[in-house]
């Protein structure tokens, strides 16, 4: 926790430092503005007892041109001085956003134990509060000229007004420091709940069809409830706590502000202070209830920033699933061997995927056919060897290998925009090629089609056609499906199969197919049956159907 604290700590530094030009000219820009406001009532003051009081009208026009070049430079400075702070405040939002997202999209992977919405949260709300950071550095600089101002005023006009600003004003946000700790833990707490709630409604509303077809969706409904009533009331204790806070912090600066002006009333009535000295004192301590409030609530502030900090250094501080690969290749013609490969489920493994060939695989459990999936499209950690071309896969460059070795997993995800834009990401050519192998022609309005979030208004045999026709427009040079067409129906399947054999024919090309599909196991060069971890069978589907009785359970219908 204290390690997680200085990274958190060293996020805010960072941000003050590269944001240095706007948050300073903008912080001072507020000072004078602070400055401004508080000689407003000094010159009330004056023109009362120097002007008002003598009736003389020259020094009243000079001195009222003088309140109104204060409250110019007040305005301009205002002004100036929030857009450089929002500029500040606006540029390392979007930085801590742009980190978070590299870091979690990074080819190597992330070594973290949060969840997808945790991480969504991170990458919006968190890097949002660390970035008001920069928002409370001129607020807390200039709350203190203002009082500092306000306390010479007072000093002047009678000492123990000043020293009244000066002794209390320390002691009270002492008191109020104390509960920064309590705060940082109730907003750390709150934000870790809100994250497991996204992630989990994240999850529900993604796999919503599957659960109505097994009639989960009430026990699913009641997790959700459970998991958001944790956070409501993570959310509340924060709330609460906070809100406590700044009742007291608030109850203590109007009581300060109102002592100086009770003391000043006794002064103006015993004749030691002027009648305009009155009104200065009464017009600074209505004025000093704004910093003293500012001031009072720092700790709230900064705990809130720290506590985001925190949970944006736990991301952007976290180490690679994977190691830093060097090797590249410049052949066209790739291989894919897994030798005694163990892995969760997997025991002693192997596979060889030569150029050009067309590989079914079966796994009679599906956790093997998962494990597979997950160890080739991130090789964390396994015994034996995973060779790319002859050379280990987490040896190899991570992009180098994303482009030689895609692994398009069952579930997947799709963007919203249109059907062209889910399917042609990068830009390119052949794109006619793709669509027709994986039979995307179900939309009337063609690939202009909008596809909603998580493409929620299509079909789970759309989607699956989509994201294949995604993969295949990709064209690596190996290429693994899991289970591509399980949502699409026979007479589909079938030019799906013939399109992914035509499409990825030749050497430059290798294929490994993943699934139960008759269809796409007879377009296969060669089937691999997994059993218990292992390769149990291996042969073309027309024998293994005849003469493997296992295997013709599995996969005819």
């Amino acid at each position: 926790m204290f390690r997680q604290t200085r990274q958190g700590t060293a996020i805010l530094r960072r941000a003050v430092a590269r944001n240095g030009k706007h948050l300073w000219t903008g912080t001072a820009l507020a000072g004078l503005y602070q400055l401004c406001a508080a000689l407003v009532p000094v010159l009330i003051g004056v023109i009362v007892d120097r002007a008002v009081g003598r009736g003389d009208w020259g020094a009243l026009a000079t001195w009222i041109g003088v309140l109104v070049l204060v409250y110019l430079v007040l305005a301009l400075s205002y002004r100036f001085g929030a857009r450089h702070l929002q500029r500040a405040i606006a540029e390392e939002g979007h930085q801590l956003r742009v980190e978070v997202a590299a870091k979690i999209l990074h080819p190597r992977g992330l070594r973290t134990d949060q969840r997808s919405g945790d991480l969504l949260t991170v990458t919006t709300t968190d890097a949002e509060y660390t970035s008001y950071f920069l928002d409370h550095i001129p607020r807390i600089t200039s709350s203190f000229i203002a009082a500092s101002v306000s306390a010479v005023t007072l000093l002047v006009i009678s000492r123990p007004l000043g020293l009244i600003v000066l002794i209390a004003t320390p002691i009270v946000l002492a008191t109020l420091n104390l509960t920064a700790p309590l705060i940082a833990r109730r907003v750390a707490e709150q934000q870790n709940q809100a994250g497991k709630a996204t992630s989990l409604a994240t999850d529900l509303v993604t796999g919503l069809r599957p659960l109505r077809g097994i009639e989960g969706q009430d026990a699913a409904a009641e997790r959700y409830r459970t998991v958001s009533r944790r956070s409501l009331a993570a959310t509340v204790r924060a709330s609460r706590t906070q809100n406590a806070y700044q009742g007291v912090s608030s109850m203590l600066s109007m009581l300060l502000a109102g002592g100086i002006a009770i003391t000043a009333g006794w002064f103006a009535l015993t004749g030691r202070i002027t009648i305009g000295q009155f009104i200065t004192v009464i017009g600074s301590a209505q004025f000093l209830i704004e910093p003293f409030g500012v001031l009072a609530v720092v700790p709230s502030w900064v705990a809130t920033a720290r506590a985001s900090a925190d949970r944006v250094a736990a991301v952007t501080q976290a180490g690679h699933l994977l190691g830093k690969g060097t090797k590249t290749f410049s052949s066209t013609a790739y291989e894919l061997r897994l030798d005694a490969v163990s892995h969760g489920p997997l025991r002693g493994l192997d596979l060889h995927v030569r150029p050009g060939e067309f590989v079914g695989v079966v796994a009679h459990r599906p956790a093997d056919a998962e494990a597979l999936v997950r160890l080739l499209a991130v090789p964390e950690t396994y015994d034996g060897e995973i060779l790319l071309n002859g050379e280990r896969l987490e040896t190899v460059d991570r992009d180098e290998a994303r482009r030689r070795l895609h692994v398009e997993p069952h579930q997947t995800d799709l963007f919203t925009g249109t059907l062209a834009a889910n399917i042609d990401l990068r830009g390119g050519d052949r794109l006619d090629d793709a669509l027709r192998a994986a039979a995307v022609d179900f939309h009337e309005e063609g690939l202009g089609a909008l596809v909603t979030e998580r493409g929620t208004n299509l079909s789970g045999g759309q989607r699956q056609r989509l994201a294949l026709a995604r993969a295949l427009h990709a064209r690596p040079p190996l290429l693994v499906l899991h289970h591509p067409t399980t949502a699409v129906d026979a007479v589909t399947e079938q030019s799906i199969a013939d399109g992914i054999r035509e499409l990825r024919r030749g050497p430059s090309y290798a294929t490994v197919v993943i699934t139960s599909s008759p269809a796409l196991l007879a377009a296969a060069d060669r089937v691999v049956v997994i059993g218990d971890g292992a390769v149990t069978a291996e042969g073309r589907h027309a024998d293994l159907s005849e003469n493997d009785e296992t295997y013709r359970r599995a996969v005819l219908r």
